[in-house]
């Protein structure tokens, strides 16, 4: 038992790896079609011209394809290749279920311990061929597909729908207290349904002419992939090769306001990488809500500062959040083998 605990990092890092091209394919190309398109006051990213809208189709695909391939070689790491095609199917649920990366990497070990499981059966010799192929995946693709939809998918709407409410009561008392509860939700799961609800919570307020809820989720918006991509510049020997690639691909995700470029950090360290990046957006988004920020679009990142108000605090706040990050993840961290 405790050597397979002692796997869970390696099964992790095995999905991690697959994942990090697709991220970056996806974020910088998103990231540069927005950048060439900019941003438009109570509308957020708008895309026009055709070739740049050409790009933005292909980085969305690729980013569609970023849960699905986390948990498929999640399952992979840990079953082999008759792992492979239920991750993957448990990945696109979690995607279709909105449960975000964290979705992901529950579906990609349910897979892939199933999967081993079954491979262990003593079947007649006449059914082996065949266990890899057929028997495998679809027994495993069934038990992973009721699983995501019966017991993880279905809590999703009523947990959503609860934290909007609690919201709202939010939004009558303190700015502050509301900023750094925002900016946590934002960073929790980066395109997840928590930080979905925060996001929408945000733009739901600028159709009400209230721009300094969005301000601080707009801050807390860029937070995780900058601080990340900034911590891999300051300590690369605490990051893989890959990861340190991926670094430059978030710092360009994050100026553009894409979150997801922190989930490949994330999800290979889950338990130093998502406190920290909680902790840096809300401070940061503290920040931006004591200086009150104004953000006029529903979008996030430095590229929404033509219609932000109280820009030079915006600023600060990005960059307090980003130190905050940067320098926490990079104290809980330890050197890795370059292997990994």
């Amino acid at each position: 038992m405790k050597d397979e605990l002692k796997k869970i990092r390696e099964y992790l890092m095995t999905g991690v790896s697959y994942m990090i091209p697709v991220v970056v394919i996806g974020g910088v190309l998103i990231a540069f079609s927005i950048a060439l398109s900019g941003v438009q006051e109570g509308k957020g990213a708008v895309v026009t011209n055709p070739l740049l809208q050409s790009m933005m189709d292909i980085g969305t695909a690729a980013f569609s394809m970023m849960v699905p391939v986390l948990a498929g070689f999640i399952a992979y790491g840990i079953a082999d290749r008759p792992g492979i095609a239920p991750g993957l199917v448990g990945g696109v649920l979690a995607n279709q279920l909105k449960a975000g990366f964290l979705g992901g990497i529950i579906a990609g070990f349910i897979a892939g311990y199933v999967a081993r499981w079954i491979k262990s059966w003593n079947v007649p010799k006449n059914l082996r061929p065949i266990m890899p192929i057929f028997v495998i995946p679809l027994l495993t693709s069934l038990v992973v597909g009721y699983s995501m939809i019966y017991v993880i998918g279905s809590p999703i709407s009523n947990i959503m729908e609860a934290m909007t409410n609690w919201l709202r009561t939010m939004s009558t008392g303190n700015a502050v207290v509301l900023a750094m509860i925002m900016g946590a939700m934002i960073a929790f799961d980066m395109g997840g349904p928590v930080n979905k609800v925060a996001f929408l919570f945000g733009a739901a307020m600028i159709s009400e002419g209230i721009y300094t809820v969005m301000g601080p989720v707009a801050v807390a918006i860029c937070v995780p992939p900058l601080g990340m991509g900034v911590a891999t510049l300051l300590a690369p020997k605490k990051y893989t090769t890959a990861e340190r690639e991926a670094g430059l691909g978030a710092l360009a995700m994050g100026m553009i306001g894409i979150t997801e470029g922190a989930i490949p950090f994330a999800a290979a360290d889950p338990l130093r990488v998502i406190p920290s990046i909680m902790i840096g957006s809300a401070v940061g988004a503290a920040v931006a809500a004591i200086g009150k920020v104004g953000d006029h679009a529903p979008h996030g990142g430095p590229i929404v500062l033509p219609v932000v108000d109280n820009k030079l605090m915006f600023i600060v706040a990005i960059l307090i959040g980003v130190a905050v990050t940067a320098m926490l993840v990079n104290f809980l961290k330890k050197p890795v083998a370059e292997e990994e």
